[in-house]
């Protein structure tokens, strides 16, 4: 079987997120394995580390490649991104959804189309809602 080298790259900067919320990497993982639910992906692992004094990453390894959370509680922000290679699972699902419980003030994104020889990108800076 011959596999394709097309994929998409969705990456996310969140702004005005709850501290609560980026500071709680139980809480976030649990949500990125829904998240990749979420757009049909399958999760192979996950690993998270929860900072001092505040701060989390979440790390999911997919089938499909990846889907990450590193966060900055103290300034709102978090960057979420998430890679998947093949045509059947759409990243932005997965985003869609992790904007959806972060609840940002603001949202920057870009989406990039890989392994076709050349990176593309998508869409310009532009909030997520308007993005899908």
């Amino acid at each position: 079987m011959e596999y394709s080298t097309f994929g998409r790259h969705v990456a996310v900067d969140t702004w005005g997120v709850d501290f609560d919320l980026l500071n709680n990497a139980e809480y976030l993982q649990t949500q990125l394995v829904e998240a990749a639910e979420a757009c049909g992906a399958t999760v192979l692992s996950v690993q998270s580390k929860q900072f001092e004094p505040q701060g989390a990453t979440v790390l999911v390894m997919l089938s499909e490649s990846h889907l990450s959370i590193h966060t900055y509680p103290e300034r709102g922000f978090a960057a979420i991104d998430c890679y998947t290679c093949g045509e059947t699972v759409d990243p932005q699902l997965a985003i869609d959804y992790l904007v959806s419980v972060l609840k940002p003030e603001r949202t920057y994104a870009k989406k990039l189309i890989r392994g076709l020889g050349e990176m593309e990108v998508v869409t310009p800076d532009m909030n997520v809602q308007q993005f899908v």
